[in-house]
């Protein structure tokens, strides 16, 4: 790495959800002191960097991303100083510590808001967005909404507000209001809490659907689709009017004129390439990278995620590939399978039932040496699986709960129809306890966990992996090893190769002369190996054992220098 080269892009990043990671105390959920307590692990690992899911003041309406005080920590995770001691920790091991930023909404318990909600002549009354009941309309009757847009918790984004006579809008849960950044006054605060982060000593930020915060401001109704209640906002409120103008401002009051280099993610629904190069860029100071959604939308029905199908790979591919071109020369790409709000990749898009093993290293191989910064989330590292929920009082996650209840009250839908869409797609899949043993509540808590931790934990678990060869754990160690050491990874061209293989993901990274060759049979059937795919190199790493040279067996993976 040259010295104008920001550390992040050699960096691979863990995400720590610390609700369900380690509980110290006993009270079944995660907290600071957890953490700490395991860091070694993700210094064994070989992560460079760890981000925190929010774990500021909450009444956890939406587990944490609703905020009600972004300058203290909830104490359901512990204090200020069990943080400052966390993030000692984590540079002493000399890594770094990213945390969430959630600034699109705040808690309906936020001061800011209780200041807007208490009449409309409070000077913080329009940092928010408050809006009349449509003309000749009674406020709180259906219809009465000043829009017809959908939340994406189900329901209308509007929530009467009787004591004021005026709803008020929220994307998300209606304890989740949107904040009015049109409002300088918001932006500043926002700005300020910031800095006061960086002050502390955290390393940057990854913002939360921060292609929200631009609203269109006439606020207009939006398409409904057949089938649908609402309508849908989402080309009135994404990737908004101003969006660049506000994202530049943040770079420059917050980041500009300090002596360290930070590293700033923007979550984004529904960005392109094309928006993403604007926002990447380094001469347009806005962020260092995005997280899109394309790749991860791939295999939903007709119904969203809530009706997924089996994924292709060639759209995989041609997905993917597109990201790695379209960034290749302006902008960076972040790299993930996994987060807080994704159902775990190996029972999504691999085979945990048969090929359990090697299709989770065969997709973190495929994912790990394109061109980009990984992303890790907790538990994926042991190949944790998606959860066999029976019930409907097993889930916790408000989006899945609303959708449930929408779709069997108010659509009339078979209720174990809809919940096996929830088993499939459910972000609780996602935050179930980190499986640290086979002991009860898989060593991540002594009291009773908010959720069930998964059944196989006696089986798959991180005791039962670290250092033990031929485990996921020790394959993601070896992956994250190669990364680091081979600058061809991080700085290399991507082509793609066979493109149109059904099975086959197999693409090259070439700096000067050194080429690296990644190829993965993402399917439960042995491959055929076409002839310009030859394994004819010393392997640096595989996934299975040497074996024929023809033919990929299921879920192999491997990498070699050509």
């Amino acid at each position: 790495m040259t010295h104008t080269e920001p550390w992040w892009r050699d960096a691979v990043v863990y995400q720590v959800y610390p609700r369900s990671f380690a509980d110290s105390d006993g009270d079944g959920v995660g907290d600071l002191r957890g953490i700490i307590d395991h860091l070694d692990h993700l210094a064994e690992l070989g992560v460079d960097v760890i981000w925190l899911s929010p774990i500021y003041a909450s009444p956890h309406d939406d587990n944490g991303y609703d905020i009600s005080d972004y300058r203290a920590i909830d104490p359901a995770f512990g204090t200020l100083a069990d943080f400052d001691d966390l993030l000692e920790a984590v540079h002493e091991r000399g890594m770094k510590l990213v945390m969430d930023l959630v600034v699109n909404h705040t808690s309906d318990e936020h001061a800011w808001f209780a200041e807007s909600a208490s009449s409309r002549e409070n000077p913080k009354r329009d940092w928010y967005w408050w809006r009349p009941p449509r003309e000749g309309m009674v406020g709180g009757t259906p219809g009465a909404e000043p829009n017809n847009w959908g939340s994406f918790f189900s329901g209308s984004t509007w929530e009467w507000h009787e004591a004021s006579g005026q709803y008020y809008l929220h994307l998300f849960s209606r304890k989740q209001p949107d904040l009015n950044w049109e409002n300088p006054d918001v932006r500043e605060a926002v700005y300020e809490m910031m800095r006061w982060w960086l002050d502390r000593g955290v390393d940057g930020f990854r913002m939360d659907v921060i292609n929200l915060i631009s609203k269109h401001p006439d606020l207009p109704d939006g398409v409904v689709a057949d089938g649908a209640l609402w309508g849908d906002g989402f080309p009135f409120y994404a990737g908004g009017p101003r969006i660049h103008e506000f994202l530049s401002e943040m770079h420059r009051e917050v980041f500009e004129g300090r002596d360290r280099v930070y590293l700033t993610v923007g979550e984004m629904p529904g960005v392109t390439i094309e928006e993403a190069q604007l926002f990447t860029d380094p001469r347009r100071r806005e962020l260092d990278m995005v997280f899109q959604f394309e790749h991860v939308g791939l295999d939903h029905g007709p119904q969203g995620k809530w009706g997924m199908r089996p994924l292709d790979i060639r759209d995989l591919k041609a997905s993917l590939s597109a990201w790695q071109e379209g960034l290749e020369t302006t902008g960076w790409n972040s790299l993930y399978w996994n987060n807080h709000d994704q159902p775990r990749a190996v029972s999504r898009f691999g085979d945990d039932a048969v090929y359990w093993y090697e299709s989770a290293t065969a997709l973190a191989t495929v994912l790990h040496l394109q061109k980009g910064t990984p992303f890790i989330y907790q538990g994926e590292e042991l190949g944790m699986t998606n959860v066999p929920f029976e019930r409907i009082d097993e889930f916790r996650d408000i989006e899945s709960l609303n959708h449930y209840s929408e779709a069997v009250t108010l659509l009339g839908r078979e209720p174990a129809v809809v919940l096996d869409g929830l088993r499939q797609a459910s972000r609780d899949n996602a935050r179930t306890p980190v499986q640290w043993s086979a002991e009860p509540n898989a060593g991540f808590t002594t009291g009773e966990p908010w959720i069930a931790v998964h059944p196989n934990h006696s089986r798959i678990n991180a005791v039962a992996q670290r250092g033990v060869a031929g485990s996921v754990f020790e394959y993601y160690r070896a992956l994250i090893a190669l990364r680091h050491s081979e600058p061809v990874v991080v700085h290399g061209a991507f082509e793609l190769l066979e493109p149109q293989h059904p099975a086959l993901f197999a693409y090259t990274r070439t700096l000067g002369d050194e080429v690296l060759l990644v190829v993965a049979n993402l399917s439960s059937q042995p491959q055929v190996l076409p002839p310009a795919l030859a394994l004819d190199g010393p392997v640096l790493l595989a996934n299975y054992p040497a074996g024929p040279r023809t033919t990929m067996r299921p879920w192999e993976a491997w990498v070699t220098r050509r």
